[in-house]
């Protein structure tokens, strides 16, 4: 069963960290570009990060320098390191391949506040 399951979430103040996590099945993760989204309210998702098989990451401009990518084949995993977070990296963020290939998962709630 294809199933991708984000965690790491959390209410943090500006200028704070959060490491997610994304575990996914085995027959999606494979050789597939991984990527994370988010969604703010009111907003279309938009895709933040993204990594190779070889580890190669690409950034939105609005998070390079401050989220770093990564991910581990044994464990089908890919991570989101966010530090110096700001109120606009507010936002349910998600996994998924790209192009998109899986169902969604249910996403991980990130809050930047004061």
């Amino acid at each position: 069963q294809v199933q991708l399951v984000e965690s790491g979430g959390g209410l943090v103040q500006p200028g704070g960290s959060l490491r997610l996590s994304c575990a996914a099945s085995g027959s999606i993760f494979g050789g597939n570009v991984m990527g994370w989204y988010r969604q703010a309210p009111g907003k279309q998702r938009e895709l933040v990060a993204h990594i190779t098989r070889a580890a190669s990451a690409t950034y939105t401009d609005s998070v390079k320098g401050r989220f770093t990518i990564a991910r581990d084949n044994r464990k089908n995993t890919v991570y989101l390191q966010m530090n110096s977070l700001k109120s606009e990296d507010t936002a349910v963020y998600y996994c998924n391949t790209i192009p998109v290939l899986a169902p969604w998962g249910q996403g991980t709630q990130v809050t930047v506040s004061s």
